[in-house]
């Protein structure tokens, strides 16, 4: 190319990249919200437009009346203009600004004067949007019926129920008198919330606040937990429920005898709105048929998500709880939740029943933990003849590794004997690790100077912010640390170097609670707590049974083994030994079978 067609190329290049800098349409910062509402357009773009005729008029002579229903645990208020959900309250849970404050507000979980639910029904060239009826309500006892004559004549009537105690909500629509208006496949439901902060710690709350459902082939499905941008997905299979996760509470919509057909979830996190941390929006499509047939009732879940009550909802409800991973469910559900349901039943400080939650679960434990020092102590009282034989072959790894394995199969010892127990005790560490975050059951219960065990405890808060650790101290995050710490080189004291080991395992004791600081300093208070009791008690244990094993018995078993092994009978070997043996010959005969080859020599 000639120096012409260089320049050429480069200035196209330039314009090309100038218009695109200057001229070419920015995208908006809200992209991914504009993104969703054109799906909810895509989805409804062959609807018809709402019919003004049945509409509220902007008339002051309509007056809005209220109903209400109430039980000991939720207080509900319906309107009239629309028929719909006004106000839903949970008369005993409190937010944290409001428990601080010794406040007696109590939390809202629905408002209509921010949130959203609403029914669009298709009727030839128009839509009905039940929001903008004028019922006329009539209440007995615990049941609200809502009628609203349509310009036709026609009637829609709409049912509310509640139960004398629990936190759902029946609710029946009742369109059979203009069934033969009804046009097409599907009626609309759009359901949005946006979610007000009701913890301590806003961003964790945001994360917690999700979209989860349960498709009809029992398929658990929501939203990725991300606290900063938006998600959204579209669902065209049969669906049994839908639901409204936030940190500790829940809302769901529960179709009784019928599912849903289709839905569209978006949940768009507000990062910089300190009102509402998140908002939760569905947009779910019905079968016309079950309005026709008088099958369009549904069962409201407005409480606490805690697993004991949401688990008799619905199928697959008490999936909202996130008790743990899939394969620690058993130990979550069938241990952990069981035991804690008892403990509450006897101590009304949740410290106090954490230590004994920790002393139960430790005492279960103690056979594990009595083998692995006993392990220990085996591999610690033939340290002597390990660092013999490093000192005898040198700088060789793999050589040391080979004799030390040979040196256990004489004896009979397994050194990973001592592994396998602590190995055994990682799912419960991890069990509670997952179940502690989402137990609704610490929440706003206090202990020593935590004022609430579901949430961090803060002694000091920080006038700037530190990378991954925040910008306040936790006490008991600090006191895990120093336990972590402490029984670290209490371990390190009684356990022997292994050689050919790729990392320094004594160091990993001291380099792993620092980074354990850094990632639970925001983690509730009862969690770290809990650590802390659990190391306290892991050490008490060790010194108690340091006590009870006696070494030198230990070390005549051992002499006993070699001899009874060394002359192939008496001693029953273990699967360990017979397996240890069979390798070290094959690695014997490979390196008898393998010349050492040496370079030639240039002539």
């Amino acid at each position: 190319m000639d120096k012409n067609s260089i320049t050429g190329i480069v200035l196209i290049m330039a314009m090309l990249l100038g218009y695109q800098y200057f001229f070419a349409p920015k995208e908006d910062a809200i992209q991914p919200k504009t993104k969703t509402v054109a799906i909810a357009t895509k989805n409804s773009a062959a609807k018809p437009t709402v019919d003004p005729l049945p509409t509220i008029a902007k008339d002051s002579a309509i007056k809005e009346q209220l109903y209400t229903l109430e039980n000991k645990d939720v207080k509900i208020e319906l309107s009239s203009l629309g028929g719909k959900i006004s106000r839903v309250e949970l008369k005993n849970y409190k937010s944290y600004k409001t428990y601080t404050t010794n406040g007696k507000d109590a939390i809202r979980l629905f408002d209509s004067k921010k949130d959203v639910f609403s029914v669009e029904i298709p009727t030839g060239s128009s839509k009905i949007a039940l929001n903008n009826l004028v019922f006329v309500g009539n209440q007995t006892g615990q049941q609200v019926n809502f009628t609203s004559i349509l310009p036709n004549g026609k009637r829609i009537n709409l049912t509310y129920s509640l139960p004398e105690t629990g936190f759902q909500l029946n609710y029946g629509i009742d369109a059979k008198e203009i069934a033969d208006q009804i046009t097409g496949s599907d009626y609309l439901i759009h359901w949005k919330e946006n979610v007000t902060q009701s913890e301590k710690d806003a961003n964790e709350e945001r994360k917690a606040t999700i979209n989860y459902l349960l498709t009809e082939d029992e398929e658990f499905d929501y939203l990725s937990e991300n606290p900063s941008s938006q998600q959204s997905e579209s669902l065209t299979n049969l669906t049994d429920w839908i639901s409204f996760k936030k940190k500790y509470f829940l809302t769901g919509l529960i179709p009784q005898g019928s599912h849903f057909t289709k839905a569209t979830l978006t949940s768009t996190p507000n990062l910089n709105d300190s009102t509402y941390i998140k908002t939760l929006d569905a947009q779910i499509t019905g079968s016309t048929q079950d309005l026709i047939q008088g099958k369009s009732n549904f069962q409201f879940y407005f409480g606490p998500n805690d697993y004991s009550i949401v688990k008799t909802v619905a199928p697959s409800f008490g999936k909202n709880v996130k008790l743990s991973y899939d394969f620690l469910l058993p130990i979550t559900r069938y241990i952990f939740v069981p035991l804690f349901a008892f403990l509450e039943s006897i101590f009304s400080n949740y410290g106090l029943l954490i230590i004994v939650l920790v002393l139960i679960i430790k005492t279960a434990l103690l056979p594990l933990t009595y083998k692995s020092y006993v392990s220990m102590a085996k591999t610690r009282i033939l340290a002597p003849e390990i660092a013999a034989i490093k000192e005898k072959i040198g700088d060789d790894p793999a050589k040391v590794q080979q004799e030390t394995m040979k040196l256990y199969g004489e004896v009979g010892v397994n050194p990973l004997s001592g592994c396998v127990p602590v190995l055994a005790t990682m799912p419960i560490l991890m069990a509670v690790f997952m179940l502690f975050p989402n137990l609704i059951n610490l929440r706003q219960e206090s202990f020593l100077w935590a004022e609430d065990l579901s949430t961090y405890d803060s002694i000091l808060n920080l006038p700037f912010t530190i990378p991954f650790y925040g910008s306040h101290i936790s006490l008991f995050c600090l006191l895990m640390t120093v336990s972590q710490l402490a029984y670290g080189y209490y371990n390190n004291q009684i356990t022997p170097d292994q050689p050919g080991q790729p990392i320094n395992m004594k160091m990993m004791a001291y380099f792993t609670p620092v980074i354990f600081m850094f990632v639970m300093n925001s983690f509730p208070a009862g969690l770290s707590f809990y650590y802390f009791i659990s190391n306290l008690v892991t050490i008490g244990q060790q010194l108690a049974i340091r006590k009870f094993v006696d070494e030198d018995k230990i070390k005549l078993l051992l002499d006993e083994n070699r001899k009874k092994i060394a002359a192939g009978g008496g001693a029953k070997k273990s699967r360990f030994s017979q397996y240890l043996q069979t390798q070290l010959k094959t690695m014997e005969e490979t390196q008898k079978n393998t010349k050492p080859t040496t370079p030639k020599k240039k002539k």
